[in-house]
């Protein structure tokens, strides 16, 4: 074989995994047809993240004079610097995954891979379109996804675009619609409202942030809607007509059809797999609803093939990935990793306020025969909230209230996806309320209102 472990993608699941196996001894490669660090370093979680924090920082200089700072002259943003700075932190970010890569001694083969027969991975290459071939005992799929597109909003890149395209836009545009208020969609929303995009987003479900508990839905839902975005739930984009300068998009709601006229259309509706043209089918690898069907230790049912990240049915979410590399390669070592805990798995939607959760939701939970105890703590009563001036928002922790064990965590304001992972391990370790309570947490700090949520749970909170 020409190498131990072949790696197809090198997103978040990919990398990891190629860097993983070369730690544990393995003669590694990965195959990448675009850039190295897949959609989440180059299209996704990392150049949003810059696009957001500028937006921070522009609404910051606007309101300086809250904080004492006084600034002269004309306060405006300028959007092709603030994307220019973003594929900047993107190229930043890629180097060093490049870095890496190199520095375990990874090979790196750029082209478009398939599967074939006999552990083999045919490539053609992204420099001269040659065909090449490489065996590998282990073969791991981490090809990843890209915005879904629906029969009735056909993507042109120009007036209705997907998530790449509203990274990248040459112009700020005046007005936008869009359609799908997951964490991509509401992140974009955010972002372009922020500022001075007349802003309309658009849901199916009754709720914005339909996986997030109804509190932190409603909260967000409020701070969109203060800074002036229009919030339209169960609701439906019917067409977009794209003749004209305007897309006019015509919007099924509550009270009957109404249009939207605006500049841009974005498609936020989610993302489909990449299995398709991997040669899935020629192996006999077993699909189910478009994803790879995979065991705890990311085994496909093919002997010597196996699959991570947003190809299989988990949280299409990189941490997820990055996890699942880890287990996949420790196993094929012979050591013995923990399998993902797939109900452990914490959520972010970087608006602000932030969004972070991990666990049930109440409803989950109450339908689920649980006896409750829920607890929640407004930022107003915190001290340093307060002090940085964003009170928006809340921690709400909710227990069995049999076992006193953390069955869901839910925050919304400034930073609290900084916060969720104490959630997490709480959760992972079983630590009890009383055990948290037990703990001190420093002050000022926002942290702290995690603990005072436990405390208002078993009513002992001193500051709600």
């Amino acid at each position: 074989m020409d190498f131990d472990v072949i790696v197809i993608g090198s997103g978040p699941g990919g990398y990891v995994a190629a860097i993983r196996a070369s730690q544990l001894g393995f003669r590694t490669a990965v195959v990448e047809r675009a850039e190295l660090g897949g959609v989440c370093l180059n299209w996704g979680c990392i150049p949003t993240k810059a696009l957001l924090k500028s937006a921070q920082v522009y609404r910051y200089a606007k309101h300086a004079a809250e904080y004492g700072v006084v600034i002269d002259g004309e306060i405006k943003p300028d959007f092709g610097a603030f994307v220019a700075r973003s594929r900047g932190v993107a190229e930043t970010m890629q180097k060093g995954v490049m870095f890496l890569l190199n520095k375990y001694k990874v090979e790196i083969i750029a082209g478009e891979a398939c599967l074939k027969p006999g552990k083999t991975v045919q490539v053609k290459m992204n420099e001269d379109g040659a065909i090449k071939t490489f065996t590998a005992h282990h073969i791991i799929l981490a090809t990843g996804s890209r915005s879904k597109v629906l029969p009735n909003l056909p993507q042109d890149g120009k007036k209705i675009i997907g998530y790449r395209q509203a990274m990248t836009l040459p112009v700020q545009p005046e007005s936008m619609v869009v359609v799908g208020s997951g964490a991509i969609g509401s992140e974009f929303a955010h972002f372009y409202q922020s500022i001075g995009t007349k802003v309309t987003l658009v849901e199916f479900m009754p709720q914005i942030v339909p996986v997030e508990d109804a509190d932190s839905a409603s909260q967000i839902s409020r701070s969109f809607r203060k800074n002036g975005m229009k919030v339209l739930v169960e609701s439906a984009v019917e067409r977009v007509d794209t003749d004209g300068d305007k897309c006019k998009v015509h919007i099924r709601t509550k009270k009957g059809e109404e249009v939207h006229e605006c500049d841009i259309v974005l498609s936020a509706v989610g993302v489909v797999p990449n299995t398709d043209n991997l040669g899935l089918e020629e192996l006999g690898i077993v699909i189910e609803k478009g994803k790879i069907v995979t065991d705890e230790y990311c085994r496909t049912n093919v002997e010597g093939i196996y699959a991570i990240g947003d190809i299989t049915p988990g949280a299409a979410l990189a941490h997820v990935a990055s996890r699942e590399a880890k287990v996949c390669v420790e196993k094929i070592a012979g050591l013995d990793p923990v399998p993902v805990d797939y109900s452990n798995i914490p959520g972010c939607t970087y608006t602000s306020p932030e969004i972070a959760s991990v666990g049930l939701t109440e409803k989950k939970a109450l339908e689920a025969g649980y006896e409750l105890k829920v607890g929640r703590i407004p930022f107003t009563a915190s001290g340093k909230a307060t002090a940085m001036g964003n009170r928006d928002g809340f921690v709400k922790v909710i227990f069995d209230a049999k076992t006193n064990l953390l069955l869901g965590c839910h925050m919304t304001g400034e930073n609290v996806t900084e916060m969720i992972a104490e959630a997490v391990m709480v959760r992972q370790q079983k630590i009890t309320a009383q055990d948290i309570m037990h703990g001190i947490h420093p002050h000022p700090t926002l942290s702290e209102s995690f603990l005072e949520a436990v405390e208002a749970a078993y009513n002992e909170c001193v500051h709600c």
